[in-house]
This record gives C-alpha cells, structure tokens and sequence, in this order.
C-alpha cells in the first residue's frame, strides 16, 4: 500500500491514511489516551481500547473481541 496523508487533529490524535494496490483505502488512528484504531484496505478494522481490550472485524463482518 501507498501513504497518502498524515497528521495530528484537533484533540491531539494521530491518523495516517494510506491506499491499497487494489484501491481499497485505509487508516489509522494513535490516541493520546493510548488506544488506536485501525480502518485496513481490505475492509477490516481493528480497535485496542488502550487497556488491553481489542475487538477485530474482518472485511465479511464477523468479530472478536478479546
């Protein structure tokens, strides 16, 4: 994948998008309160809450939390 922006927004947090070979786009998000999110190409997404609480969804839909 390609990166195509970074930054730091209005609350402090740091995102960084990026685009994938097949068009699909992502990005992701490093907070201050040390949680991030991650929004993938492939239409996944994975949050850690920043107290050792995760929760993974795969690009058809299906979660785990753990």
């Amino acid at each position: 994948y390609t990166y195509t922006g970074s930054g730091t927004n209005s609350q402090g947090n740091h995102y960084c998008s990026r685009e994938g070979s097949d068009g699909g786009k992502g990005y992701h998000y490093s907070n201050t309160d040390g949680s991030y999110y991650y929004a993938n190409t492939n239409g996944s997404t994975y949050h850690d809450n920043g107290s050792g609480k995760s929760t993974y969804t795969s690009p058809s839909g299906y979660t785990k939390t753990s």
